[in-house]
């Protein structure tokens, strides 16, 4: 069972942890090695420099700064008060929908706990069914759970009542917190300028013609009926069968290579080998002539 000192350990390790891999982000990012990495569209937009440039060897590696430390935090207050466009503008819209799926998280679990402790709660505490339990050591944690509630008890309904109000709050929030998240998303790229990115559209299952590759089918399909909205097209193709292919024949390379090298070695007697399995079994054959011929069956396969 259950008990407050497990509870206590798990959010202490689940906290330290949490602020650990905080620390961590926060002193990475004040090194100067790593400074395009954290500022990347500082550099795009030329209001930030290159902070290794005109320093000594460590310095271009390691903040120096002891002071910048100090307060090596205080950007989080600061990105929370910021105004979301101007953050958007500062840090960029991966920035406001991370800092958005926190906040979601708090507007989620903040009321069911609340809810749970006013409702469920009581509801546990109060039932009895632990105790009625001869020989079963159980703590006061134990009482607030459900296994504290008699088989077929009517209290059972306060628990399903409570899943459906969590699941159904959970979903809204979601929803409310995704449409949002679009409607950013789209009054970003609208405010950017244009690229081809923004507008391309995936095409699949092309049919094929007989008279035209699939490149020049795709290109006068679009510039006879969208031509004042089509720019260029790259066709795409699965090539794992290719790969597959390519590394067979490399394999096949390499064996008449070796039986090539073997053979010159040797000049009075011809290699050979199996046509079965890794050549531990079939018929056997000239090792040199069965490779080159294999190795021909492939090229015309590539």
């Amino acid at each position: 069972m259950a008990n407050l000192e497990d509870i206590i350990y798990s959010a202490a390790t689940y906290l330290l942890t949490t602020f650990a891999f905080l620390l961590a982000f926060a002193i990475l990012r004040l090194q100067p090695i790593n400074d395009r990495v954290y500022f990347p569209k500082w550099y795009l937009k030329g209001i930030r420099a290159s902070p290794t440039h005109s320093r000594a060897i460590i310095s271009k590696f390691v903040n120096m700064d002891f002071k910048t430390y100090i307060r090596l935090l205080s950007w989080m207050l600061a990105a929370l008060r910021m105004p979301e466009p101007e953050l958007i503008d500062h840090a960029g819209l991966d920035s406001v929908v991370y800092i958005r799926i926190y906040l979601m998280g708090l507007k989620i679990f903040v009321p069911i706990t609340l809810l749970a402790f006013a409702v469920l709660v009581p509801v546990n505490w109060t039932a009895g069914a632990l105790e009625q339990i001869k020989d079963l050591t159980f703590s006061d944690i134990d009482k607030l759970s459900i296994s504290n509630i008699p088989p077929g008890s009517r209290r059972f309904w306060a628990h399903v009542a409570m899943s459906y109000v969590f699941t159904f709050w959970t979903l809204y929030v979601i929803y409310k917190e995704y449409k949002t998240t679009a409607i950013l998303r789209l009054q970003f790229l609208a405010s950017e300028s244009h690229r081809p990115d923004h507008f391309t559209v995936l095409v699949r299952n092309i049919p094929p013609d007989p008279d035209e590759s699939v490149t020049e089918h795709v290109e006068h399909f679009f510039c006879v009926n969208h031509p004042d909205h089509y720019l260029t097209h790259q066709v795409v193709y699965n090539a794992n069968k290719l790969a597959n292919l390519v590394a067979k024949k490399k394999s096949l390379q390499n064996w008449l290579t070796y039986y090539q090298n073997k053979y010159e070695r040797n000049p009075l007697s011809r290699p050979t080998t199996k046509t079965g399995f890794w050549g531990l079994w079939g018929t056997r054959v000239d090792a040199i002539d069965f490779y080159t011929v294999e190795i021909g069956k492939l090229n015309e396969e590539v």
